[in-house]
């Protein structure tokens, strides 16, 4: 069988050099010793222990494109985090809103839990996967025996901001269903859901003044 360096070992799984030496001290791969000293290892066997391992999933979701610099930061603080553990993992990052649960990445995401491929979820918070929802998916990863990482269970500001424009579009889709009936009593119901939209929308401004 073929060895390789550490190097070589490191870019073939993914990982950091300083991984393989800790996963070596955990007694979770072996490596054979050249005279001068150097680590060699067996490429079976290591692609083995990957498989073994499984494959870890990042899902990353904002609910805007002038989000982007949001949704890179979740990108790199899991990519960090599932370095650190010495991870084989794959980022499937989403642009849509939160109650909208026709997104390709979730959509793939779904696929994947179900294949029996997956080991593990990786969300920065809970609120990534579905603004309402994520229960479902959390119960489809206790099917499968996924295990669920959440780095983050703080909610931050920019959250709270999506939540506000998640509860805004949930006015705007029933405001408009309602419109089509054309009652009385529905065009007075609209009246009291746009203005209900006004005061979201001047609580919101008040608070990024702040």
């Amino acid at each position: 069988m073929p060895k390789i360096s550490i190097q070589e070992a490191s870019d073939l799984l993914g990982v950091h050099p300083d991984t393989l030496r800790r996963w070596e001290e955990e007694g979770k791969i072996q490596s054979e010793r050249t005279p001068g000293g150097h680590r060699r290892y067996d490429v079976a066997k290591l692609l083995g222990t990957q498989e073994k391992d499984g494959k870890t999933i990042c899902y990353a979701r904002v609910s805007t494109r002038p989000q982007k610099e949001d949704l890179r930061r979740q990108e790199l603080v899991m990519q960090a985090y599932c370095e650190q553990k010495g991870w084989n993992f794959e980022v499937i990052s989403d642009i849509g809103s939160g109650i909208n649960y026709n997104k390709r990445g979730l959509t793939k995401l779904i696929k994947l839990l179900l294949s029996g491929e997956v080991k593990r979820l990786v969300i920065t918070n809970k609120d990534r996967l579905l603004r309402f929802g994520a229960e479902l998916i959390f119960a489809l990863c206790e099917e499968q025996g996924v295990e669920v990482v959440i780095i983050n269970q703080h909610i931050g500001s920019s959250v709270e901001q999506e939540l506000v424009s998640d509860v805004l579009e949930i006015i705007t889709v029933f405001s408009a269903r309602l419109y089509g009936l054309r009652s009385h009593q529905n065009k007075a119901l609209i009246q009291e859901l746009e203005k209900s939209a006004q005061k979201i929308s001047q609580t919101c401004e008040l608070d990024d003044k702040i």
